[in-house]
């Protein structure tokens, strides 16, 4: 086998929301497969904070602000990036939010604000990103799902849809778009170890994890919380020509979370 279809060498990767947490790693991966890097957040500040990590990383990444639930915006962005940059050959849907409110304590302003996130913004980026993939001749697009593309659990009720409708829309770009040598394809982390879940890792006065982390750690068979890292590898796959015939699939990088029904109480 020719290793060389790994290799993102050439290729222009837009990952949204890439200044830091799991955006970043992946765009960490795909730079040192070959990849320029190009990636949006929605304030200067957090663009500059990126850039300067890429930087320190050593890739020379161009960063841009924009507000991905903007369609102009967005539109105007990809017209931007192609001037500038080049033609996008992957794109990484990954910029998301999430809000833990029980549903009927939850506005309906709530609720729609993370569909229009984690849903409609994958879908504006896409459509935008599309037409110069059609006339490329190739294309690939990895979308950030979740475990709650499959699962519920109490307090993310917009989150589980708005994942569960990214699955969906990955099949769908998939069959509209796939005689067109576009690959679209999801990811699905699991409970990954990010400043954003360090408190629920912290280890509590008396020594003992914190109930949340022991949750996790009960339920995923590998015993362990994700590393951004972790999620890097099957990006750049999915991202390469590696791939060309995998489409409308969700990767599960979960440690075993989704396969695995937990112990039997002792």
């Amino acid at each position: 086998m020719d290793m060389s279809c790994f290799s993102l060498t050439g290729k222009v990767a837009l990952v949204t929301g890439a200044s830091y947490g799991i955006g970043f790693a992946i765009a960490k991966g795909m730079a040192s497969a070959g990849a320029t890097i190009v990636f949006n957040d929605i304030k200067q500040e957090l663009v500059d904070k990126g850039l300067a990590a890429y930087k320190e990383a050593g890739i020379d990444a161009h960063g841009y602000v924009c507000d991905v639930t903007d369609e102009d915006a967005v539109n105007n962005l990809v017209a931007t990036i192609e001037k500038e940059v080049g033609v996008i050959d992957i794109l990484v849907n990954n910029a998301g939010i999430i809000k833990r409110i029980p549903m009927c304590e939850m506005t309906a302003a709530q609720f729609r604000q993370v569909i229009d996130v984690d849903l409609n913004a994958p879908f504006i980026v896409a459509k935008a990103v599309i037409p110069s993939m059609i006339k490329k001749g190739h294309g690939k697009i990895i979308n950030i799902c979740s475990m709650m593309s499959e699962l519920g659990r109490e307090t993310v009720s917009a989150y589980a849809a708005a994942k569960g409708g990214l699955k969906m829309l990955t099949r769908n770009i998939c069959s509209e778009y796939g005689e067109y040598n576009i690959q679209c394809n999801g990811i699905g982390p699991g409970y990954i170890a990010t400043p954003q879940t360090a408190p629920l890792r912290e280890i509590q006065p008396d020594g003992s994890r914190h109930p949340f982390d022991q949750f996790i750690i009960s339920k995923t068979p590998a015993a362990r919380w994700g590393d951004a890292e972790d999620l890097a590898g099957p990006a750049v796959f999915l991202a390469s020509d590696a791939s060309n015939f995998v489409n409308g699939h969700v990767l599960y990088v979960d440690g075993g979370i989704l396969a695995y029904i937990g112990k039997q109480p002792q």
